[in-house]
C-alpha cells in the first residue's frame, strides 16, 4: 500500500483510469465481433454502416496510447479489405 499522499492519488488516478480503459477496449471488441459478425451472415450493407463507428473507436483509441497507432492503422486496413473479400482472409 501506498504511504504518502502523492502516491495515494496516484493509485486512485491508476485505478480510475484503467476502468475506462478497459470500458473503451470492451467497446472497440463487441463492435468488431459485431462487425465480423454481420460480414460472416452476409450482411455487408449493415457492416458498412458499422465500419466508420468502428473506425473512430480505434483511432481515439490510438490517440490516448491505449494501443499503438501502428496496430489501428493495420487493424483499420484489415477490416476493409474484409469487406472486399470475407472469406480470403484471416480473422482479425
Amino acid at each position: 500500500m501506498p504511504i504518502t499522499t502523492s502516491a495515494k492519488k496516484a493509485l486512485k488516478k491508476n485505478l480510475a483510469q484503467r476502468k475506462i480503459n478497459k470500458e473503451k477496449k470492451e467497446t472497440i471488441k463487441k463492435t468488431k465481433k459485431e462487425y465480423l459478425n454481420l460480414i460472416k451472415t452476409g450482411k455487408i450493407e449493415e457492416a458498412k454502416k458499422i465500419l466508420p463507428n468502428l473506425y473512430q473507436l480505434v483511432d481515439k483509441a490510438a490517440k490516448t496510447n491505449l494501443i499503438k497507432k501502428n496496430k489501428a492503422s493495420r487493424l483499420k486496413s484489415r477490416w476493409a479489405q474484409k469487406i472486399e473479400n470475407p472469406n480470403k482472409l484471416p480473422k482479425t
